[in-house]
């Protein structure tokens, strides 16, 4: 791994969204990536601190939305300002990728390459995590569109999958397959189906590419979304009044079905590394250490009787008591309490959409 130059990589940090399914301690202007949630670290910092190896803090940017700026420069100091990407509202990865490398393009030439990760993962195997970039570059120099895919553990239905076809190359002792396709969160059935093959990974999100092949594959299928991050990447101000008239005009769209779903010379570099999106309070328990009965905790004082398999996860300084309760996640963060079931974990979303619709943007 060290034997590569990657003296042209840029890597980038996906460190928008607001993690609405881990409200109430993931809110607005606290997202989780910004939150030490599994430990002393944010996530972001966690992310950051995995890819300092291989590049240093100059090729490292950050992509983000204006309300989390603050936190960047607090828990990043070392990233350069002119390496935090603005964006001024949520529009998709799609767009945020796309301007990202627009603005490294200005920077560095079209011969540079991008690796897309994201700030709010959890990864075990840090190695693995680094050699699966490093290969990822090397495919890239060669012209392909590259994605990450994680070598599933089970039929999860919160994940797109990645269907791998002949094997392309050897690299940093991974093999390399092209893709076939990007499949959308599949139904239990045909996720079982999927894992039965053999030839599916989950879609982890991390991509890599040179700037001219992505900035050209904007240019086939998304030549008007093309045009708009251009002209917002000329704005002098990347939060001025050009610059947020030409975004707000910006169809929403993610960069799996924006570009990479309909694009030629896609590869994949398949790997294990102890991967999460860490996406809902069951994935939290499920990375947290437990005690005997399958208990995890973080903060507060945690008393249990009988009771097993829960997640207890106080702010708010608070004794918090079970008796005889199983599978359930308890989050008190001083103004507001959640209690469910671990399976309805997912469900956390549709509750955090009923408190917007009832105007509780106090603790939101």
């Amino acid at each position: 791994m060290h034997s590569l130059d990657l003296s042209d990589v840029y890597i980038t940090v996906l460190a928008g969204g607001s993690g609405t399914r881990l409200w109430p301690l993931s809110r607005r202007a606290s997202p989780k990536q910004v939150l030490p949630l599994l430990g002393e670290h944010s996530l972001l910092q966690s992310t950051v601190d995995r890819i300092r190896p291989l590049i240093p803090p100059e090729r490292i940017c950050i992509l983000t939305g204006p309300e989390h700026v603050p936190w960047i420069a607090s828990q990043l100091p070392e990233i350069p300002q002119e390496n935090v990407f603005v964006e001024p509202a949520p529009r998709g990865t799609a767009p945020a990728l796309g301007l990202a490398a627009v603005r490294l393009f200005a920077r560095s030439g079209g011969s540079a390459v991008m690796v897309s990760v994201h700030a709010d993962h959890v990864v075990k195997d840090e190695e693995a995590f680094r050699r699966a970039i490093c290969a990822s570059t090397v495919v890239a120099r060669c012209g392909s569109l590259v994605t990450v895919g994680i070598v599933p553990t089970g039929p999860e239905t919160g994940f797109g999958y990645i269907e791998r076809g002949d094997w392309a190359a050897r690299e940093q002792d991974a093999d390399i397959y092209r893709v076939v396709r990007f499949t959308e969160k599949p139904a239990y059935d045909r996720a079982v189906e999927f894992l039965a093959t053999g030839r599916y990974y989950w879609n982890s999100g991390y991509f890599t590419w040179t700037l001219e092949r992505i900035l050209s594959e904007f240019e086939r299928q998304q030549p008007e979304l093309r045009e708009q991050i251009d002209r917002v990447g000329r704005a002098a101000d990347p939060l001025g009044p050009e610059a947020r008239d030409a975004w707000e005009a910006i169809r929403p769209v993610s960069i799996d079905t924006g570009i990479m779903e309909h694009a030629d010379n896609v590869a994949v570099v398949p790997v294990e590394m102890g991967w999460s999106d860490v996406g809902s309070w069951a994935a939290i328990y499920d990375v947290l250490d437990k005690d005997e009965l399958g208990n995890a905790q973080i903060g507060g004082t945690a008393l249990s009787v009988g009771s097993r398999n829960n997640l207890v996860h106080s702010t708010a300084g608070r004794a918090i008591a079970t008796v005889g309760v199983e599978n359930l996640v308890i989050v008190d963060t001083g103004d507001a309490l959640l209690v469910l079931h671990r399976d309805h974990a997912q469900d956390v979303g549709k509750l955090v959409e009923t408190l917007r619709q009832l105007g509780r943007d106090d603790i939101l």
